[in-house]
């Protein structure tokens, strides 16, 4: 029977139900520490991008490692303060702001972190004196899909940096503070290189902003999805950004803070969506193994064409078996076997009805993606750390669907 650190899985689907998802504590841990070692030798903000899980018993428990906050809407910001994190920890990266969301970032003490002209010249006019960081299109773009590129001259996010002169007419209209400088090119990166590239184009803007506290070389720092993929190299990242970082302060005459930005890479393999096979279907071209899931819990496969490791929970003995696994929406892309050209089956040792299966690193941008799509729940989150599991999110019930619905 597969085990969560010390716990049988079918225990904890017997005491939370299925479908369940499961995160493990000390590779939250492990994974913030390890990332914060390949920076040792200077000083580093590691800000967790909120996004990529919101759960706040997940953002108290980075809290407490040290971690600040990438925040992306004012849910997030309401979110990361009740989990306990200052509000001077905090940086506010929302794309297509309105004055009020600025406004709530402003009250919440938070710093803006601005994105276009056109919210440079609101925010001068709202809040004149400032500090404010600014978020460059360096136009350098990465990740595993198109739709997570965010630096190039197809993205929407950033202020061009050719656009520079233009900004700082603006800051000085307003007598803003350019306190920090920000780029982020994409997600689920596993090159070191192409963050060498960034932050060689980041680097050469911020020698236009003479009083910096902070240099965000954003993230996107990825995992190994697929079983070919290997793990990036987080000694020869820290190595080589470290590097290029100390040649800049060295031009510049002061050392602002570096900051990285990691979501993914902090909570993706501590997370699992536990589900249960409840029907198998077999068809003249496959078998179709369905679950009491789909992709309303866990989006990634049917957006992205994203690899997730799925394994059972016990290995049963006898001849392998090639099948599809999928949800139970009433969608034709509610497949979790699927690559971006459609499905992809894959080999299990015998399944059968009632057994439960593991949907492997899930921990980010699972549930924070997840919907009400069928009408079906959303469901329950637990955290696990050794021989203990707790509750961190209840599973719900059937009146969350009318909830802000008025009465006929």
């Amino acid at each position: 029977m597969f085990k969560f650190d010390e716990i049988e899985a079918d225990k904890l689907a017997f005491r939370y139900g299925t479908p369940l998802y499961v995160y493990r504590e000390n590779v939250i841990r492990e994974s913030y520490r390890n990332l914060k070692n390949a920076f040792s030798d200077i000083k580093t903000r590691i800000h967790y991008a909120v996004k990529a899980n919101s759960n706040p018993w997940i953002l108290r428990i980075l809290k407490e490692e040290g971690a600040w906050a990438d925040v992306v809407s004012p849910g997030e910001i309401y979110l990361a303060l009740h989990a306990g994190f200052p509000a001077e920890k905090l940086l506010f990266t929302q794309n297509s702001v309105s004055d009020e969301q600025m406004k709530y970032a402003l009250d919440s003490r938070v710093r803006i972190n601005v994105e276009s002209l056109s919210q440079l010249k609101r925010l001068k006019v709202l809040a004149p004196g400032t500090d404010i960081s600014i978020r460059f299109n360096i136009y350098i773009g990465a990740g595993h899909h198109s739709h997570v590129i965010t630096g190039g001259p197809l993205s929407k996010f950033g202020i061009d940096w050719e656009s520079t002169d233009q900004v700082k007419k603006i800051v000085s209209e307003g007598n803003l503070k350019v306190k920090g400088i920000h780029c982020h090119i994409g997600s689920g990166i596993l090159d070191a290189e192409m963050f060498v590239r960034a932050v060689k184009n980041l680097l050469i803007t911020a020698k236009k902003f003479p009083d910096l506290e902070v240099i965000d070389f954003g993230g996107g720092i990825g995992i190994p999805y697929r079983p070919d993929e290997k793990p990036i190299t987080l000694k020869e990242l820290g190595q080589k950004l470290t590097g290029e970082y100390m040649s800049f302060c060295k031009d510049y005459g002061k050392k602002p803070e570096l900051a990285v930005e990691p979501g993914r890479y902090l909570v993706a393999e501590s997370g699992s969506l536990l589900c249960m096979v409840t029907s198998i279907n077999k068809s003249r071209k496959y078998t179709f193994m369905g679950t009491d899931t789909g992709f309303n819990h866990l989006i990634r496969p049917a957006f992205y064409g994203s690899y997730h490791r799925i394994e059972p929970a016990v290995i049963r003995e006898g001849e392998e078996t090639t099948a599809v696994i999928t949800g139970n929406l009433c969608e034709s892309g509610d497949i979790f076997t699927r690559t971006e050209d459609g499905i992809e089956p894959r080999r299990f040792t015998p399944i059968e009805e009632g057994d439960l299966l593991i949907i492997h690193n899930a921990g980010a941008y699972g549930f924070s993606m997840a919907s009400h799509y069928n009408s079906f729940l959303l469901p329950a989150e637990i955290l696990v750390k050794g021989s203990e599991s707790r509750l961190i999110r209840k599973r719900e019930t059937y009146n969350r669907l009318l909830d802000n619905i008025p009465d006929f």
